[in-house]
């Protein structure tokens, strides 16, 4: 069966409200499944944030009806295999890899987990709890740069269905009980919003097997989630976050109308990958920063969302969205260089923005991505999330579809592509920081912030940094806001 032919059949069964079946046979020993429900934190209830991920999180960190999560884990244990779940903005994953010897054993557990789960009162309590950890202690107090990324999409969709955390607000969080989570699993967990994945050395049968237990979920519908476009940004707008932390970790991002699918994809895909390829030293951004200056540890840029960058080479799958952002990373500065840096990041924007890419610098870069598509899906598991997503955009399997249209690409489409997409105006910035006040009038004041450097730089860069520590933001007061650090997520 073709991609094509298997897209069709498996649309087909979700206008049947049945359960979709996606496989990926192989010889592998290891089996992957992932189990993917097109729901998420975007359909939370108003004022109950954070109730798809702790339904989530009660399914694969919760017991079954049958057992309770510690016996769960003392059977998984010599297995070697975990059950992990994802909640993003429209779509929830529950995945796992198991050695075929072991693959009836986990399966009548996992599905008893997904099927009928135990909603016990202390997984409740304990799973409440991790959440508003996560986000008081992990990611607030001790993540400067997620913290910033995470505001910067809260800011950007504030008053959309986008505009919370996927784990939730505190408040809300706090207010959470069972009914709320178990409304939610019967009105959103449904053959309707079902795909199931199978990757692997699963026998014959087995996938079918898989497909007629699920359907015992409720037909559907499938989750109606109505997205209004973002608030347009007039101007650049800056949000301060006021915190103790020795450097400053910065954000700035704008919406976008491209996702997977989109005619303009392609090209800025490569204009995003010579501008600020993820975790390599290649581009633009990083170059200019960090190896010709030394200003701080990385700087990247993305075209889709990528939570967990500082401890990743490669973005998980089944993240899709609708709707997505443009967004420059700029990993922790100095905070006397933290101006003259966000600055130099704007300016190398503006240049992108009027020169594009030259012939060379889009076809080197080109040639990077059509090998760098394969690390993607490297694992069984990876390849197995990439062909759900690419079912959720309706385009053929991601690598074939990147390739393809790559080899068609020239670069004067790159270049419109920036154009018509990107720009230095009408974007947010956001900032950690640690005297927030000062940075705020450093900014508003627009005079020139030179670089302190500890040792020597061309002159070529010298006469650069003339330029950019005068590069204008043209802020207003009113452009320009500070939040304490401990009313976010709150």
């Amino acid at each position: 069966m073709t991609w094509s032919t298997a897209m069709l059949v498996l649309l087909a069964c979700a206008a049947e409200a049945q359960p979709r079946l996606l496989t990926l046979p192989s010889r592998s020993p290891l089996v992957s499944f992932r189990i993917v429900f097109l729901t998420g934190a975007a359909s939370d209830p108003a004022g109950k944030e954070g109730t798809a991920w702790l339904t989530a999180a009660m399914l694969a960190q919760g017991g079954s009806r049958q057992m309770s999560y510690q016996q769960i884990l003392e059977v998984f244990f010599p297995m070697a295999v975990t059950v992990s779940s994802q909640v993003d903005k429209e779509m929830t994953v529950f995945s796992a890899t198991t050695h075929q010897d072991n693959l009836e054993e986990f399966y009548r557990i996992f599905r008893s987990m997904l099927l009928e789960p135990g909603w016990r009162e202390e997984d409740l309590t304990r799973l409440r709890d991790d959440a508003v950890n996560f986000l008081r202690v992990t990611l607030r107090g001790n993540n400067d740069e997620e913290l910033g990324k995470e505001v910067l999409y809260n800011e950007i969709y504030a008053g959309h269905p986008y505009g919370h955390h996927n784990v939730g607000v505190v408040s809300a969080l706090q207010k959470l009980r069972m009914e709320d989570l178990r409304e939610f699993y019967r009105r959103h967990y449904t053959q309707a919003n079902l795909i199931i994945g199978l990757a692997g050395g699963y026998p014959e049968g087995f996938a079918e097997k898989v497909r007629k237990d699920f359907s015992v979920l409720p037909a559907g519908p499938a989750t109606a989630l109505k997205l209004p476009e973002p608030r347009p940004l007039r101007g650049r707008r800056v949000t301060l976050v006021q915190k103790e932390t020795r450097s400053v970790a910065i954000s700035i991002g704008f919406p976008i109308s491209v996702r997977r699918g989109h005619p303009d994809y392609p090209a800025l895909l490569v204009a995003q990958s010579w501008f600020g390829q993820h975790r390599m030293s290649g581009g633009r951004l990083f170059q200019r920063m960090r190896e010709l200056r030394g200003l701080n540890y990385g700087d990247y840029a993305y075209i889709e969302y990528f939570p967990r960058g500082m401890f990743q080479f490669e973005p998980d799958p089944n993240l899709a969205r609708r709707q997505q952002i443009f967004q420059i990373w700029i990993r922790p500065v100095e905070p006397e260089n933290a101006h003259f840096a966000l600055r130099l990041a704007l300016y190398e924007m503006d240049r992108l923005v009027r020169r594009g890419l030259s012939r060379d610098e889009f076809e080197r870069t080109r040639q990077f991505l059509s090998k760098y598509v394969n690390l993607l899906t490297r694992t069984k598991s990876a390849e197995l999330g990439y062909a759900i997503d690419s079912l959720f955009y309706r385009i053929p399997d991601y690598n074939s579809y990147v390739k393809q249209a790559l080899a068609r690409l020239r670069v004067e489409e790159v270049n419109r592509a920036i154009r018509r997409h990107l720009r230095t105006t009408d974007l947010h910035i956001v900032a950690v920081a640690k005297d927030c006040e000062r940075l705020r009038a450093r900014l508003l004041s627009d005079e020139p912030s030179p670089i302190r450097y500890n040792a020597p730089r061309p002159k070529e860069i010298l006469e650069e940094d003339k330029i950019v520590e005068r590069w204008k933001l043209g802020l207003k007061p009113e452009d320009v806001r500070i939040i304490p650090a401990e009313k976010i997520f709150e």
